[in-house]
């Protein structure tokens, strides 16, 4: 959207863009009060929730969006059959802050694994990709764009593929405030339907969207951003049930590695009013 300011040119609202290091710090911006909506992994969003963060979970935006990547000489899938196989042979493994989806993920792949591998949290995945490429780390686990740049600054490849890392994982959705949601629905539709075009873009138009995409953010290429894309072409609006039903399950996951003490109920997480009138047809993300 922010690459192609066409699609939001018709929004009765003017956006102001923010970025974040990681989904705790989108949550703890909801809770001062700092923004309106968000696109963000969902287990900080149900950290959020489950302690008092007002917020709703609205449209999906992509899934399968966490990936181990490490050196090329590193072993990895299929030779090494699980996530926690592959983590088991690094000391040191690099991942974005505590309570991110990528840092769920990670601990409970390393959940009964043999030895001991230290988990890094970095407040920004640049700070992840640096410590990777000094050596500080042996592995990272993060978004696709991590594992791309892994591979073209870190001369390092995929280990584990993202499809086989919780499949349907809700690596980002909508999520908006719950005053927004009552008050505000013509808006939040309008901005949906925003998003759903530049989701069709995403699947349909990479080429085109890639050099748009690389020359808004300067400081990668085309082809960087194109195997971005590649790495986990998952991209779509809808809130179906494997959606759903992942997200509680990571729910669930939260509660036993201690990230939340209470149980969060799907309601609790999901309002799927406004994005079921936006995207009524069968879900793209596959």
């Amino acid at each position: 959207m922010q690459a192609r300011p066409a699609l939001i040119k018709a929004l009765s609202a003017e956006v102001e863009w923010r970025l974040f290091g990681t989904g705790p710090a989108i949550v703890e911006a909801f809770r001062c009060g700092e923004i309106d909506l968000a696109y963000i992994g969902l287990p900080p969003a149900v950290i959020g929730i489950a302690r008092g963060v007002k917020i709703k979970c609205i449209a999906g935006g992509h899934v399968e969006g966490t990936v181990i990547a490490s050196r090329k000489e590193a072993e990895g899938y299929p030779e090494l059959g699980s996530a926690g196989e592959v983590l088991s042979q690094f000391r040191r493994v690099g991942v974005p802050g505590r309570g991110s989806i990528h840092d769920l993920i990670l601990m409970d792949a390393l959940e009964g694994v043999d030895g001991t591998v230290e988990v890094r949290n970095f407040s920004w995945a640049d700070e992840v990709l640096d410590a990777f490429v000094r050596g500080d780390v042996e592995a990272v686990v993060g978004t696709p764009a991590l594992a791309q740049a892994v591979i073209t600054f870190g001369r390092g490849r995929i280990v584990f593929p993202p499809h086989l890392l919780w499949p349907d994982n809700p690596s980002y959705g909508i999520v908006a405030r719950e005053d927004l949601v009552q008050e505000h629905r013509p808006l939040l539709m309008e901005f949906l339907i925003c998003h759903m075009r530049a989701s069709e873009m995403l699947r349909n138009e990479k080429e085109s969207v890639a050099r748009d995409i690389a020359g808004l953010l300067g400081l990668v290429d085309r082809a960087f951003v194109l195997g971005t894309l590649g790495i986990s072409p998952r991209y779509c609006i809808a809130l179906p049930e494997a959606y759903i039903r992942c997200t509680m399950r990571l729910a669930a996951r939260l509660r036993a590695l201690g990230y939340i003490d209470r149980d969060v109920s799907e309601d609790e997480v999901f309002d799927l009013s406004i994005v079921g009138d936006v995207h009524p047809e069968v879900p793209h993300y596959r």
